[in-house]
C-alpha cells in the first residue's frame, strides 16, 4: 500500500524572512543547492513593500513566483514570511496549499530529515 504524499515532499527549499523582508534562515534539501531563488524572493519582498507603502495597499497574503522547473510561493505568516521552493506540479498551488503554508511551522521543517538548516 503507497502512503499518501503530503505537501512537504514537493519542497526542495525553504526561507524564512523578517516582517522587513530580511532573510533570518535558509532550510535546503540535495535538490535545492542553488540558493539564487532567495535573492528572488529577497527583491518580491522589497518590491512588496514600495508598492505597499507608495500605493498604499493593504493585505498581501501570499505571492506565487514562477521559474523553469520550480516556483516560489511567499506567504504572511504572523511574525514572518516564509518563502518555499516547490516542484511545479499541476493544480499544486491552490487555496488549501496556501492555508498549508500559513499553518506550517518552522519546528516542522526543523524535524523533517529531508531539510538541513543553512
Amino acid at each position: 500500500m503507497k502512503s499518501p504524499v503530503s505537501y512537504a515532499d514537493y519542497v526542495a527549499g525553504a526561507a524564512v524572512f523578517d516582517l522587513n523582508g530580511l532573510p533570518k534562515e535558509y532550510y535546503t534539501t540535495p535538490a535545492s543547492g542553488d540558493m539564487g531563488w532567495v535573492q528572488t524572493i529577497f527583491q518580491a519582498l522589497g518590491l512588496r513593500s514600495l508598492l505597499m507603502s507608495s500605493l498604499q495597499l493593504e493585505g498581501f497574503h501570499h505571492a506565487t513566483i514562477y521559474g523553469s522547473d520550480y516556483c516560489a510561493v511567499v506567504v504572511k505568516q504572523r511574525a514572518y514570511y516564509i518563502a518555499l521552493l516547490v516542484q511545479q506540479q499541476d493544480d499544486l498551488i491552490n487555496e488549501e496549499f496556501i492555508q498549508w503554508v500559513q499553518n506550517l511551522e518552522l519546528s516542522d521543517l526543523k524535524r523533517n530529515p529531508r531539510f538541513q538548516l543553512d
